[in-house]
């Protein structure tokens, strides 16, 4: 009986349930085909792009894109994104939490903010949903690892157009870690794998839970990188407009709770911080409202392009002068 219920429970949870995931468009093969299935697992390699000696010798600013998690809420990244193509402004790199990881990696692989609202739009849930009734998780994560890899054509990170680094949580010691090398729909299955609701990704002999447990908006990471010029966008629920009357709410309210407060902790070092308003457009596990969201991430991108390029102007002058400084000096 026991079983019968848990069996029940579980059902109902995962029809409510939504995923971090993107939706699948009409994948575009070139005339060799699919790549070759990925052999290397995602890893930790030294980075061996010095984005500090490429500002210098194209002496301009390095611009990161950093996108943080919030579950179904990450289909506002694609509206900021869509606004920065329109305004011609393109990053060296990328930086991705939970579902940030998701939105960065198909973005870097080469698809187009209209590509990627296509492919949201279109989104099937059992397309990255399966079911898994294990003690560590109710969901396997397995097809939204395939899922990801089909989207960017089965490209590793570390062969992506835009560099892409994809933060997750090392669960035995809670340690932050970026993937930037090897499958790419790994190291993003990694980073959204919510722990209790996710089956830890195992990669080796160490298991994954979500980044966003560590660096909701990994602002840090990208500073660390070069980064210039970081373009952070935090699509956390604020708590107090969160729904606490049933499981779901509170849920969604201790997450809320305890990754704004490490968000806030970051966001201080970005240089421009987008907030689409996501009060109640889609919560961490709805799929409803795409069109909305998507939206909120344009409003917000729109309300900040004043400051976005005060920025990029002050930063441009500030890294001239330091050129002409070096020129001077030799």
């Amino acid at each position: 009986m026991i079983k019968m219920k848990w069996l029940v429970l579980s059902l109902t949870l995962f029809n409510m349930l939504g995923c971090q995931s993107m939706a699948q468009p009409n994948v575009t093969v070139g005339s060799a085909g699919l790549s070759e299935p990925l052999n290397i697992v995602a890893q930790v390699r030294k980075n061996n792009i010095d984005f500090r000696k490429l500002s210098q010798q194209h002496n301009r600013p390095i611009v990161a894109l950093v996108l943080g998690s919030g579950g179904a809420r990450g289909y506002a990244h694609i509206g900021v994104i869509q606004v920065l193509e329109q305004q011609g402004i393109h990053p060296d790199f990328i930086v991705g939490t939970s579902a940030g990881s998701i939105v960065g990696s198909i973005y870097a692989s080469g698809k187009t903010a209209n590509e990627l609202r296509d492919i949201a739009l279109n989104m099937k849930v059992n397309d990255v949903r399966d079911i898994k009734l294990d003690m560590k998780g109710i969901l396997d994560g397995k097809k939204v690892e395939n899922y990801i890899n089909q989207l960017v054509n089965n490209i590793p990170l570390q062969q992506l157009k835009i560099p892409m680094y994809v933060v997750a949580t090392e669960l035995g010691q809670g340690n932050k870690v970026v993937f930037n090398y090897g499958n790419t729909g790994q190291a993003v299955r990694a980073s959204v794998s919510i722990p209790s609701m996710f089956v830890p990704t195992k990669i080796g002999e160490t298991e994954y839970v979500d980044g966003g447990l560590v660096s909701p908006v990994p602002v840090d990471v990208a500073r660390d990188l070069g980064a210039d010029i970081i373009i952070a966008v935090d699509i956390l629920a604020q708590p107090i407009h969160t729904e606490t009357s049933n499981v779901w709410g509170l849920f969604n309210q201790n997450i809320n709770i305890m990754q704004n407060h490490l968000a806030q902790q970051e966001l201080q070092h970005a240089d421009i911080v987008i907030q689409p308003d996501l009060r109640e457009k889609a919560h961490i596990f709805d799929l409803k409202g795409r069109e909305s969201t998507i939206q909120a991430g344009i409003d917000a991108a729109e309300n900040q392009l004043h400051s976005i390029l005060s920025v990029f102007q002050q930063k441009q002058r500030l890294h001239q002068q330091k050129f002409l400084q070096l020129t001077a000096q030799d």
